[in-house]
């Protein structure tokens, strides 16, 4: 048997009635019109202010830890139980004013006291978005280049959100708990990599606390992580890569359209998929100085990393080298490969309702635009139904 069709292990944390839940919930997911309803129901809820508990509240609590830090803390042990590590992330982005501002690095901080305190939570994370709003980031995007630490005579605002990020990075690295800088959209991802290279420069002297994040469906990242690599070894600091597929592919190609530029996306998912493959390998192949945390859904990629791993003679639980999947989703992944003693975590939003309806949007339209996850992820669901329905069938014959 494959690692990933041992549905027992993998949904051996859900009841019965959860995996019917979950089923419905992916069979809907599956259709886009409903998907594209839904997405516009809510995000005029967003729009308005209303109070949309009621109606998220069923997909908040299969893809999310809850509204709070508390309410999230019982999902982390509740995981550990079965080997599968946590990152709680703050759903926090497009932040406006100051006090939001200030309020985003006060929470996330509380999430890195939470991880030094419970060694079942392994990372922290944050939106850039988060720290500065969007329109000061695009403008900060022209002082900063992949190649670039610097940014000469730029605004007070780039300044703060640049002032912000070191903030969370050094209460990082004081608690010892590595965080992980999220990606945007391409048009102001420049700036962040310039911030977070200055960053890991600052705090991985000794082992990789920054991590930035890698989206691998841009047809520039290949070409982008080789000079991470040699900037990293040239200036002796520690890389921290998290490698991902890309969560805009739509947005990124519209815009592209619309401003009437080449789209930074690859043509097709062959090409992402070769390139997401490309960064791991290249990355296990710098692994004395790199350390990554690769998040997929994607069968094939795990696959080839595990394959990959054995043939470096890495072990599976070395702790320069985590994989990721979003809580909710892809279990059969993420519970076999913990089975298996690899390092896994689940990647855990939580926040205000408010704050997860877009990330809940973006997941449905992940799904939707990923070709066959939801489908995936319902065969899987529906695999561990049958089996169970077959032990019931056959003890009501004994």
């Amino acid at each position: 048997m494959q690692i990933f069709e041992n549905t027992e292990i993998a949904f051996r944390h859900r009841s019965y009635k959860e995996l019917k839940k979950a089923a419905m919930l992916f069979r809907l997911m599956h259709y886009p019109g409903i998907m594209k309803i839904s997405g516009a129901i809510a995000r005029t809820f967003i729009r308005l202010n209303l109070p949309a508990k009621w109606l998220v509240n069923p997909i908040i609590r299969h893809f999310c830890g809850g509204e709070n830090l508390e309410e999230s803390a019982s999902l982390v042990d509740f995981l550990s139980r079965f080997n599968v590590f946590s990152v709680l992330d703050y759903a926090a982005e497009n932040r406006q004013s100051e006090a939001e501002i200030r309020s985003v690095i006060e929470e996330v901080i509380r999430t890195m006291d939470f991880a030094k305190r419970n060694p079942d939570v392994l990372f922290s994370v944050f939106k850039p978005s988060a720290l500065a709003p969007v329109e000061v980031l695009e403008k900060a995007n022209s002082f900063y280049s992949s190649d670039s630490t610097s940014a000469d005579g730029q605004a007070q605002g780039t300044e703060n959100f640049r002032n912000n990020i070191r903030v969370l990075c050094q209460s990082a690295f004081e608690r010892g708990i590595p965080v992980m800088i999220d990606a945007e959209e391409s048009y102001y991802q420049d700036v962040v990599d310039g911030v977070a290279r200055e960053m890991m420069e600052l705090y991985n002297r000794e082992k990789a606390i920054v991590f930035n994040t890698i989206q691998m469906y841009r047809h520039d990242r290949l070409d982008f992580l080789h000079e991470c690599i040699r900037h990293s070894r040239q200036n002796k600091y520690h890389l921290g890569l998290k490698i991902v597929r890309g969560a805009y592919m739509d947005q990124e190609r519209l815009r592209a359209i619309k401003m009437g530029y080449p789209s930074p996306i690859y043509p097709d998912k062959k090409s992402t998929d070769a390139a997401f493959d490309s960064a791991v390998s290249l990355s296990l192949q710098n692994i004395d100085s790199t350390s990554i945390f690769a998040g997929t859904h994607n069968e094939d990629s795990m696959l080839f990393l595990m394959e990959k791993m054995k043939e470096h003679g890495l072990k599976k639980n070395d702790q320069r080298i985590y994989v990721s999947q979003l809580y909710g989703m892809s279990d059969h992944i993420s519970f076999n490969m913990a089975y298996d003693t690899y390092n896994v975590v689940k990647y855990i939003p939580y926040g205000p309702v408010n704050y997860l309806l877009p990330y809940l949007i973006r997941r449905a339209e992940e799904n939707k635009s990923v070709a066959g996850q939801a489908g995936r992820e319902l065969h899987y669901i529906n695999l561990e139904i049958q089996r169970r329905n077959s032990i019931k069938k056959e003890k009501s014959w004994k």
